[in-house]
């Protein structure tokens, strides 16, 4: 009687921890974290900017992120020439223009001289390209939901910064949005 009563405790957790293990695993495929540069949204072109007048602004990005081509809807609508540059190596691309890991979003951009580092507003740019400020560049680390190209209908805007890159490679507060 106890052989067998062990023999169904076992049997019994050997079945939790399967299901267990099974919900864990299950959760990681399922719930992916966002990386720092590209989702999952899908292809996309950027818009037509041969007509604008404004700063051509070059972007990096990588050909499945969707939040990249909205962003660059952003900065057209504001009267940037876009140079559209698809890559699948962005770490290459950050690296080679200074930006850290904690700075890194899912794209980056050259305008003139100075890098753009993720979803940074037009606005920002703007007051850059304006005061010309002795710094490498901008950054909008991460992809903050409400940033251009990260909104989503029904999702409430979230608060967050713009760097100043120095070239030092500190950062300070820029804006805030």
């Amino acid at each position: 009687m106890k052989a067998s009563r062990f023999a169904h405790l076992c049997s019994t957790a050997l079945r939790q921890s399967l299901v267990g293990a099974f919900v864990v695993v299950s959760l990681f495929w399922v719930i992916q974290p966002v990386e720092a540069h590209g989702d999952a949204k899908g292809d996309g072109e950027m818009p037509v900017t041969s007509g604008a007048t404004g700063p051509q602004i070059t972007v990096y990005r990588s050909a499945s992120c969707g939040c990249c081509t909205s962003w660059g809807s952003h900065i057209a609508s504001a009267g940037y020439r876009i140079e559209d540059h698809v890559t699948e190596d962005m770490d290459a691309v950050k690296k080679a223009r200074g930006v850290s890991p904690q700075q890194a979003s899912c794209h980056t951009a050259v305008v003139e001289g100075y890098v753009i580092e993720g979803h940074v507003p037009a606005s920002a740019i703007h007051r850059l390209l304006s005061e010309r400020p002795n710094i490498r560049g901008l950054a909008v680390p991460g992809m903050p939901m409400g940033s251009p190209g990260m909104e989503v209908a029904g999702v409430e805007a979230e608060r967050f910064e713009v760097l100043a890159i120095a070239h030092d490679g500190t950062t300070s507060v820029f804006a805030r949005y």
